[in-house]
């Protein structure tokens, strides 16, 4: 039984973000990803123009006529939404905290890949995987996928990239397109990306918080690691430590963007303070660009 309160919760996200998807994404999601290939849908006869690498030599034998085989787009095609669940996701000093923010992100995405008739799967993950939802289709499924990312209470806190995209490649044998939700604050999973890269069209979300790249002089804090717990006193009010802390960040962040440019993924950076809408309908657009050039 869903609590009252989270099914309100649950209600006002589906009419909030169904429609950003039909008004935004939809028309976009289509164009930009295609199905796993073709279709056979019938036999006709041979026109002029046919590629004749597809005439039908048994019907054509027993009629006497030219006939080919016509294939059509087979459209469907599986998400799996890859969500970090850990304890930094707690965060958040502006707008949501990171966690609503990821719920209603991966809502937007299940919404604009129900509204195409493909199947939407669920992995959560900490340290560990946690939950695993199998693809399936519908509007009810989608919102058992977004139920489970607002109220899921996970066992641990840290976060391991690699066993998540591991559990994918076993989760998921066909090629599918995979939003990994993240912060990526995890170490050691350039291996288990670039496998994960190769079978699967893997797609980064970054989710981040503006107080992650700075610290506010506010003289000695007692800044708590929402991953182990640690409580470390920080003297924010030295230009040093501030300094350091910024060059820090910014070292991880490239690293992490440097990786995503070498296996050649699409990187979709969102923030808790900064409609989540515009980087998302931008990486359609880039999509879509890419596309058309060839």
């Amino acid at each position: 039984m869903i609590p009252k309160e989270l099914l309100k919760r649950l209600r006002r996200i589906e009419i909030h973000t169904a429609r950003l998807a039909n008004d935004q994404l939809v028309g976009a999601y289509a164009s930009v990803f295609k199905g796993r290939g073709l279709a056979f849908d019938e036999v006709r006869l041979y026109q002029p123009g046919d590629d004749v690498r597809f005439i039908d030599w048994n019907v054509t034998a027993r009629s006497g006529e030219p006939h080919v085989k016509v294939f059509r787009e087979e459209r469907e095609m599986t998400v799996m939404l890859v969500v970090d669940m850990s304890g930094s996701q707690a965060f958040g000093t502006r707008g949501l905290f990171k966690r609503e923010l990821v719920a209603e992100v991966s809502a937007v995405l299940a919404f604009s890949a129900v509204k195409n008739n493909d199947r939407v799967g669920l992995v959560l993950f900490t340290d560990d995987v946690e939950k695993v939802i199998a693809p399936k289709k519908g509007p009810r499924h989608v919102m058992r996928v977004v139920a489970e990312t607002l109220q899921f209470h996970p066992r641990g806190r840290g976060t391991n990239l690699t066993r998540a995209l591991e559990a994918l490649s076993h989760l998921s044998r066909r090629r599918a397109v995979t939003f990994v939700v993240s912060d990526f604050l995890s170490d050691g999973y350039e291996h288990a990306l670039r496998v994960a890269a190769a079978r699967h069209d893997v797609v980064p979300v970054s989710v981040g918080d503006p107080r992650e790249d700075d610290l506010a002089d506010v003289g000695i804090a007692w800044c708590e690691d929402l991953e182990t717990g640690a409580l470390i006193p920080v003297d924010t009010s030295s230009p040093r430590v501030r300094d350091a802390f910024r060059r820090k960040v910014t070292q991880q962040r490239a690293g992490r963007d440097t990786l995503f440019r070498r296996l050649g993924l699409d990187h979709i950076s969102i923030q808790t303070h900064r409609p989540y809408i515009t980087p998302l309908a931008e990486f359609f657009r880039r999509r879509a660009r890419r596309m058309h050039l060839g």
